[in-house]
């Protein structure tokens, strides 16, 4: 496994397992699927009602807690500093830990300011070990970096080879943030699976085009939480550690950049609206 440097010291998995809609009957088999195939870093979130599956797998696996890298979310409905460092013990108690490795804000709605005050305060308490934000477009994280005296580690949006965020990678970089993607697949949109240009590029080096996708982000620094529910594709997620994208493919691939997203937009009131009555 290939781990990066977040910018407190601490290393993180470039890839990782992630439980994004994966039901809260199946995330326990799902996650003890995932470490026993070798993902040592685990994805899941308040919102994904899933937190205690993970807790569950995490417990059983029979590895030192430390070998594992978990990451959580504070949800819309517990921003504000009060609701979200009450939400933070929860979400300890659901993973049954004494840490959390990296605990995002995952919108950028609601009191954010205050939920990031309860997580910087559960950091230098050392109940979380980094911490960062997700979604936030770069007018927001360049904001959010210049009013906080704990710089985001991470920033997690939707990237995939139809959203190739270049311009949010650069602001990123620039205030020393990491790029994480969720969405790696697209969710199976515009056919990803069947592109013409991604399938070319795998046959020529024998891998799958969902290793070929992975496999470029990686190259692009850029940290991958890919899920599924099958133990087989697990497996194919995990094995892009042997080969290499040639600058040829890299090319091609970055030509498939259509830089919008194929979820939605937070600059649009109704998806606002939408999300911000999501509990």
């Amino acid at each position: 496994m290939k781990y990066i440097t977040l910018n407190n010291g601490v290393k993180m998995p470039i890839l990782g397992y992630g439980v994004f809609q994966v039901t809260p009957e199946e995330c326990e088999r799902c996650v003890s699927d995932a470490i026993e195939t070798g993902y040592r870093s685990i994805d899941t979130a308040q919102a994904y009602h899933n937190e205690e599956g993970v807790g569950n797998a995490v417990e059983k696996c029979g590895l030192p807690r430390e070998e594992l890298f978990i990451t959580t979310k504070v949800w819309i409905s517990n921003s504000g500093y009060e609701r979200a460092k009450a939400s933070i013990e929860e979400s300890l108690n659901k993973l049954k830990s004494d840490y959390i490795d990296l605990l995002l804000i995952h919108q950028p709605f609601g009191d954010y300011y205050g939920t990031y005050r309860a997580m910087t305060e559960a950091y230098k308490a050392g109940k979380v070990k980094a911490i960062g934000v997700s979604n936030f477009y770069p007018d927001r994280l360049v904001d959010f970096c210049k009013f906080n005296e704990v710089l985001p580690a991470v920033n997690q949006v939707e990237t995939h080879p139809f959203l190739q965020q270049r311009k949010a990678h650069d602001w990123m970089r620039k205030y020393g943030v990491k790029h994480e993607s969720w969405g790696p697949f697209a969710e199976g949109k515009n056919n990803i699976f069947s592109n013409p240009v991604l399938k070319e590029i795998g046959e020529s080096h024998n891998k799958s085009v969902a290793q070929v996708i992975l496999r470029y982000l990686i190259e692009n620094d850029i940290i991958v939480i890919p899920k599924t529910t099958h133990k087989e594709r697990m497996k194919e997620n995990i094995n892009i550690f042997d080969f290499e994208l040639s600058k040829e493919d890299k090319q091609r691939i970055l030509e498939l950049d259509g830089t919008e997203s194929l979820f939605l937009s937070h600059y649009d009131p109704e998806t606002v609206e939408y999300l911000t009555g999501l509990k």
